[in-house]
């Protein structure tokens, strides 16, 4: 069951998905479609998950659920995972490597693999103030207050 976003509890578990890429604005509109379509008709145990989504900056797919209606369990975890995936190879990007790290170069986003920003780190290329997406966060009220934050403030700060 699709919802509006600010309709959901903080404590609802969210995803995030960062693209390797930016989409075009035309992409990013045949996802969203498709990702509405998706989670109108997500369930865990034939039962809706009360969900919902937002897309960022042309590179982020952000989805939620409010666990305390029904939580989402492995098969439904595996569909939405599944749902990605399909995105992944439609597009030919990359949505779920954690192994890079996507932060704020003047307006521009940045997409570097891990290697590479540490490097970038130690060079002083980043800075402990450079903005940085913390793609581990767990609800909407950490995705609200610890999503966009400086380096210093994420697991990122240990580069630095």
């Amino acid at each position: 069951m699709l919802v509006p976003f600010e309709n959901l509890p903080e404590e609802s578990k969210i995803w995030i998905y960062q693209s390797n890429r930016k989409f075009s604005d035309e992409e990013f509109s045949q996802i969203e479609i498709a990702l509405q379509s998706f989670l109108e008709k997500w369930e865990a145990h034939s039962v809706a998950l009360e969900s919902s989504y937002q897309l960022k900056y042309n590179r982020f797919i952000i989805i939620a659920v409010n666990q305390e209606v029904q939580a989402a369990t492995g098969c439904s975890i595996d569909s939405s995972v599944a749902f990605i995936q399909s995105l992944e190879q439609k597009y030919n990007v990359d949505l779920l490597d954690k192994m890079n790290v996507t932060f704020k170069n003047g307006e521009h986003i940045a997409h570097k693999t891990l290697i590479d920003f540490k490097k970038m780190a130690k060079e002083k290329a980043v800075t402990e103030n450079t903005i940085v997406f913390n793609n581990l966060v767990n609800n909407i009220e950490e995705y609200n207050e610890s999503w966009e934050v400086p380096a210093m403030d994420s697991w990122h700060s240990r580069f630095f």
